[in-house]
């Protein structure tokens, strides 16, 4: 086994006999090492494979101002994971993650502490990935010392779902997008006005739309938890969001035969109610 590139003085690149390209990991494994020598086994402690061009180059990149100590720790939570879900990531996940988790420490040591907004969605929507993300913390505690909060395990399953869309299939990402596209219009015209495409509660929005995007196509049906009180409260009080929400029900009903739960449709009102509510208010007040 040679060397084919040189990330630092622990990672390398080279090719195994499938002419597949692999990143290898080891202490001082690339010391005083050039391009076409040969690796010495014994120094090897992980290996994985990287079959999507350009992976290569964003690591070399990453790994010029980050430890690869990160690397290791996304290789292992990437490995368990991939072990318990459905679905195939993206190789740039390694990059994306290694990334995240780098900056997450980075901050902590800084004593600055981010609240992921989307904490609660997460995990009620998404709770394999929130759970893998609930481990990540334990890896990243066992390697680091440093416990990180569920606001990261929420982070991390996160990745985790936006890699599955692009690692389970491209057809797949544009029937995300084509759902999302069609749910956006509905509000529009539901409420005869453009949405603040730069707003945070845009954003918010956007992604909860994706996710239940994504729960639609992989056909994961949300059980009801919520209250029948709840449920008639919210109808009560944004009513105008709520009559909405009833259109993009009938939409799935109609196009997909995917019929809504109250909870499903508790969320979209609330969400449908911030992205409008401020802006609707702004253009009466002109």
């Amino acid at each position: 086994m040679k060397i084919n590139k040189v990330l630092n003085n622990n990672v390398v690149i080279t090719v195994n006999e499938n002419k597949q390209e692999l990143v290898v990991m080891g202490k001082g494994l690339a010391f005083q090492k050039k391009v076409g020598e040969s690796i010495d086994p014994s120094k090897i402690e992980k290996t994985f494979v990287l079959q999507k061009s350009g992976i290569t180059e964003k690591l070399h990149q990453l790994l010029k101002n980050t430890s690869e100590k990160y690397l290791d720790i996304s290789s292992e939570i990437l490995e368990f994971a991939q072990m318990n879900l459905p679905y195939k990531l993206d190789e740039y996940l390694y990059v994306a993650l290694t990334d995240h988790i780098s900056f997450a420490i980075s901050r902590y040591q800084q004593g600055i502490q981010l609240k992921n907004t989307l904490l609660y969605e997460i995990r009620k929507y998404y709770k394999r990935e929130f759970e893998i993300g609930l481990k990540a913390l334990d890896i990243i505690e066992a390697h680091t010392e440093i416990r990180l909060d569920e606001d990261e395990a929420a982070s991390i399953a996160l990745h985790l779902v936006n890699s599955g869309i692009s690692g389970e299939n491209m057809a797949m990402a544009i029937q995300v997008t084509d759902v999302v596209d069609n749910v956006l219009n509905i509000v529009k015209y539901h409420y005869k006005m453009e949405l603040d495409e730069l707003s945070i509660n845009y954003d918010r929005f956007l992604t909860h739309l994706r996710f239940f995007a994504v729960r639609y196509i992989r056909k994961e049906k949300n059980e009801d938890t919520l209250d029948d009180f709840l449920y008639e409260q919210i109808q009560r009080k944004y009513e105008e969001a709520y009559a909405c929400t009833k259109k993009i029900a009938i939409y799935f009903k109609n196009n997909f035969e995917w019929l809504l739960s109250k909870d499903d449709e508790v969320y979209l009102t609330v969400h449908i109610h911030r992205v409008t509510y401020r802006q609707q208010n702004s253009s009466q007040n002109l």
